[in-house]
């Protein structure tokens, strides 16, 4: 009976130390002094202890089934601010709403709690026009534009122009190539969008659909080499993209960023947001949200996001 006891209270214990780590999602620091809610991304990383962001990266803030069985009521009367991923997230990629995850976005909005929107990497008018023109705020190029729909009618609000080092992309992605073996590709080696994001998509710009879907469909080839490629792209803010590319924005770019601007602009604290995505791997789109802290729903099966998201309803 002793042996159990104790058991117990080791587990007791062991428990106890993990919530200290994760607790609060917060850096260590005096709150009074600095307001963490309103820190960007870098700022976080710089100003939280080793400790803090290891137990960041260990503990997670992803809100599972499990978890959101037994918080549902508290995170329902919490959460205001709803953000959603597109591709994988509402949609099958580069594919419309099917009409019950549709669904989901109408009875959300129809709650005057909630205020949903969209974050996502692509570009605003791509997100609009792949949700058919639903009438959504749209962040979109990881924070680089913002829209909305009036009247039906797509109203840009905002795009960042941003100067872009053609030399130094070019020089470093061929570093990249000569390095991995990717030397052979169809098009341009690199793509400079209009807003300032930079692609480099490794089979090229014009490679053929069919080789690019069957190049790193796990991304596995691409987070073999992600660490190495931020180091070349230092001071950039870089994202496994699509089926065969980096993206690669401005440091500040980014959807934790993203998120925290619009809901800065729109009232809402960091608690009071939860966000919804599908690639919070390492490089992946939307791993800025887990690195950072924020609460979120991680979907493995955009046909499951009814059912996941059931909780708020």
């Amino acid at each position: 009976m002793k042996k159990i006891q104790i058991l117990f209270k080791s587990m007791i214990l062991a428990t106890l130390l993990v919530a200290v780590a994760c607790g609060g999602n917060q850096p260590k620091g005096d709150k009074a002094a600095v307001d963490y809610d309103k820190l960007t991304y870098p700022q976080l990383m710089e100003q939280a202890s080793a400790e803090q962001v290891q137990a960041w990266y260990d503990c997670d803030s992803r809100l599972d089934e499990d978890e959101v069985a037994v918080r549902g009521k508290e995170l329902k009367a919490q959460k205001k601010l709803i953000c959603f991923d597109l591709d994988g997230t509402v949609t099958n990629h580069r594919t419309p709403m099917i009409p019950e995850n549709k669904a989901v976005l109408d009875k959300l909005m129809a709650n005057p709690k909630y205020k949903v929107i969209m974050v996502g990497a692509g570009n605003a008018r791509r997100i609009f026009d792949q949700m058919g023109g639903y009438a959504i705020d749209i962040v979109a190029n990881y924070g680089m534009q913002e829209a909305t729909v009036v009247n039906g009618e797509f109203v840009e609000v905002r795009n960042d122009q941003c100067q872009v080092d053609r030399d130094f992309f070019l020089k470093t992605a061929q570093i990249v190539r000569d390095r991995y073996g990717f030397t052979e590709y169809t098009g341009e080696s690199v793509e400079f969008h209009p807003a300032g994001m930079v692609t480099l998509g490794l089979l090229g710009s014009k490679a053929k659909t069919e080789d690019k879907l069957v190049f790193d469909p796990d991304k596995s080839k691409r987070r073999a080499i992600y660490k190495d490629v931020c180091e070349l792209f230092k001071g950039y803010a870089v994202f496994i993209g699509g089926t065969t590319s980096f993206d690669i924005t401005q440091i500040q770019y980014n959807k934790y960023d993203a998120v925290m601007n619009y809901a800065h602009k729109h009232g809402y604290t960091r608690d009071q947001v939860l966000f919804v995505g599908d690639d919070f791997g390492d490089g992946g789109g939307d791993s800025h949200i887990r690195l950072a802290g924020m609460d979120y729903i991680h979907i493995t099966d955009f046909t499951k996001l009814p059912e996941r998201m059931s909780f708020l309803y």
